[in-house]
């Protein structure tokens, strides 16, 4: 199943994820965490995928314990995730890595024993009133995208987008369906009041009167939200309808793109969109482990979420709305529809020369003289229309030289009667002088 982040519907929340290092086939709207694999994988370069654990209730056992996806060790990551080379955001480390910037992550909780998110959790908040354990995996995946420390020195591969960034863990969700609305506006509102200055939500619920109160008290507290625009099943298609917080005037709203950049089938159409982000074959962290072929939009957003920081780290004094300003204009522009922008561009986020009161559409990013200037490669050759036109070419040289000949030869043909001419004879031997 593809993962559009909680989904939240009239009926109520539940995750929806998948945990496994390769990409998942069909899509579906109840998508959910699936138990990290245990094995290592195989020779694709690609853990193998694992089956979908049950839907029940996850009730966490006395003393706070539960059955955590624990992943696969970073030895299954073999090479660079594509999202990390597509967005490139290492460029903008030499400017920030988000120093100074808490981001919270509303979510199933965090996995603070996890080797990249060690010491990064500054505070803790559970409206589900169970464990502050992540015991569905989802929070520690999106937290690994947006403050994963870099640990390449130790051979793992993977990084977050803003490793400074401190971490505040607002838990609504244990990954099950619920009726009660009340819980994600509560960690919303419960993050904002306690010093995020980023909070990403990897959820879609509807429009609540809760939920616009929270989102209103975040933007009061200058917090930028930044929210997963959902998913929906190919049945789906047309018969969508937008989601919540996403939808909401002054939220980053973000799509997801495959690694051609092309929007994914998956994503939310009818939700409002201000730029996309990679969301598919994605890996980050869970439990004390990886894993990979995460599909959805719950995973766009964290990129964003991180940029935002990097954004916010580097320029302090620009409001949230400045901030999602600043990233709308130097995205990459948009390639159809439910695309926005355009894919987030993290080096240009930051490093831009714009004024601070410049509002998409009405300015274009300057791009820093320190940066190399892009220069539009040579269109490839196309081997097929030179050859096709070579052809016509040549025919039509062969095809001059046959009507000049036949222009010379026929005439004189005609005025022998088309009899053979005369060849004259050889000289003698006493002849030849």
């Amino acid at each position: 199943m593809r993962g559009a982040g909680l989904v939240a519907g009239a009926t109520g929340l539940a995750l929806t994820t998948a945990l496994v290092f390769a990409p998942v086939a069909s899509a579906a709207p109840g998508d959910r965490p699936q138990a990290a694999p245990t094995t290592k994988p195989p020779a694709t370069r690609k853990p193998t995928p694992t089956k979908s654990p049950e839907r029940k209730q996850q009730q966490a056992p006395s003393g706070g314990q539960c059955n955590k996806p624990s992943g696969q060790p970073a030895s299954a990551i073999t090479q660079q995730p594509w999202a990390q080379r597509r967005l490139d955001f290492e460029q903008a480390w030499s400017i920030t890595r988000g120093a100074g910037v808490t981001v919270a992550v509303v979510d199933s909780g965090i996995e603070a024993a996890h080797p990249q998110l060690k010491g990064k959790i500054v505070g803790s908040f559970d409206a589900t009133g169970t464990t502050p354990t992540d015991c569905y995996g989802h929070g520690t995946q999106v937290s690994g995208i947006i403050a994963g420390s870099d640990m390449r020195r130790r051979n793992v591969p993977f990084v977050g987008v803003a490793p400074q960034v401190k971490l505040l863990d607002a838990k609504f969700t244990t990954g099950e369906s619920t009726d009660d609305n009340t819980l994600l506006p509560k960690a919303i509102k419960w993050a904002a009041e306690h010093g995020a200055k980023v909070i990403n939500v990897s959820a879609r619920a509807p429009d609540t009167t809760l939920l616009q109160q929270a989102v209103k008290v975040a933007q009061q507290h200058d917090v930028l939200i930044v929210a997963a625009a959902g998913n929906v099943d190919k049945d789906e298609r047309g018969k969508e309808s937008a989601g919540y917080p996403a939808n909401y005037p002054g939220v980053l709203s973000v799509a997801a793109v495959d690694q051609n950049g092309t929007i994914s089938d998956f994503s939310n159409h009818k939700t409002r969109i201000d730029v996309s982000a990679p969301g598919q074959d994605i890996i980050s962290t869970v439990g004390t482990g990886y894993a990979g072929g995460l599909q959805g939009t719950s995973f766009s957003a964290p990129y964003a979420a991180g940029v935002a920081a990097l954004v916010r780290s580097r320029f302090p004094k620009l409001t949230y709305q400045q901030v999602i300003n600043r990233i709308l204009i130097t995205a990459e522009g948009g390639n159809g529809q439910g695309s926005g922008y355009g894919m987030i561009s993290p080096m240009q986020a930051v490093s831009a020369v714009l004024d601070p009161n410049a509002k998409p559409g009405q300015t274009s990013a300057a791009r820093p003289l320190s940066s190399p200037v892009p220069i539009a490669h040579a269109a490839p050759v196309d081997h097929r229309t030179r050859n096709i036109g070579l052809g016509i070419a040549g025919g039509a040289l062969v095809l001059t030289v046959l009507v000049a000949f036949g222009g010379a030869v026929i005439p004189m043909g005609r005025r022998r009667g088309w009899k053979p001419g005369r060849v004259p004879a050889l000289p003698t031997g006493e002849d030849r002088h």
